[in-house]
């Protein structure tokens, strides 16, 4: 999140439901967090995923790799 998600809050204000775009994050640095979370996971996120709503929070996004994660098993 730090390195990627370009956030104007700090860090320690921001838990897993914050919504990252209210926080400052804008959609070109949203490519560059998804890009991030794909490398360190190893996945590739489905076209499905890569909406807005699933980028809006840690949670969400969390939720997303779980789910990619699991269908790799």
């Amino acid at each position: 999140m730090k390195n990627h998600a370009r956030i104007h809050l700090p860090l320690e204000e921001i838990c897993d439901t914050t919504d990252l775009y209210r926080a400052g994050m804008s959609s070109q640095a949203s490519v560059v967090l998804m890009i991030a979370v794909e490398g360190e996971f190893g996945i590739e996120l489905p076209d499905s995923m890569l909406s807005r709503d699933v980028f809006s929070s840690i949670e969400n996004i969390a939720g997303a790799v779980e789910t990619v994660m699991r269908a790799q098993q």
